[in-house]
């Protein structure tokens, strides 16, 4: 059973990690962005400009799979799903919980960005991700867990960020302590926040 969440905190890692460097691709000086997926970079950047441009609407979601980009979005997601079946035989669950991440990656990505006044309260880190000043921060779509762990989660505003490190709706006597120990073990995310973390 504990496989389940392990897969779960796995597809968060790989939403960071995709997003990053496969998605954005890589800057290099004087030359254009690498990705080891071209495609998935192009529609990427598409989505960002019209996300930009739409106040963090994409008119690809109410198209479906007739949009190119969406349809780039779910085989890319079918293509990690069936990756991860193969070791479904020794870790079942583990697996599952990759399903899980998937599914939960389309359906908030899709949700957000149809309904961008949800997504702003339910994934403020997405929100900043595509409307803060620099884009190349907030990975995480799902929940911000990995971009606490890699020190990347830059919050446009206290006032509309997510009120812990979870992303979790918690009772006050959980969410204080988190956040202090948060604040503690993550100082470089809230000194970027106040700094960098301004829409723009």
């Amino acid at each position: 059973m504990l496989g389940f969440p392990l897969g779960v905190l796995f597809a968060n890692g790989f939403e960071w990690v995709a997003h990053k460097y496969v998605l954005h691709g890589v800057p290099k000086h004087g030359q254009p962005r690498y990705s080891p997926f071209p495609k998935n970079m192009r529609s990427h950047w598409a989505h960002h400009k019209e996300v930009r441009l739409a106040s963090f609407h994409d008119h690809a979601y109410e198209e479906g799979i007739k949009n190119w980009r969406t349809r780039n979005e779910v085989a890319s997601l079918l293509v990690l799903t069936g990756a991860t079946t193969l070791v479904a035989p020794v870790a079942p669950f583990f697996t599952l919980g990759t399903y899980y991440g998937a599914a939960r990656y389309f359906y908030v990505h899709r949700k957000a960005h149809l309904d961008p006044e949800w997504g702003r309260q339910h994934v403020p880190w997405h929100y900043d991700h595509h409307m803060n000043k620099s884009q190349d921060a907030n990975w995480c779509v799902t929940r911000p867990w990995f971009d606490y762990l890699m020190g990347t989660r830059v919050m446009a505003s206290s006032a509309w960020a997510e009120s812990n490190p979870l992303g979790w709706s918690l009772p006050g006597f959980l969410e204080k302590p988190l956040n202090r120990w948060s604040r503690r073990l993550f100082p470089s995310v809230y000194a970027m926040s106040q700094e960098e973390g301004i829409h723009g």
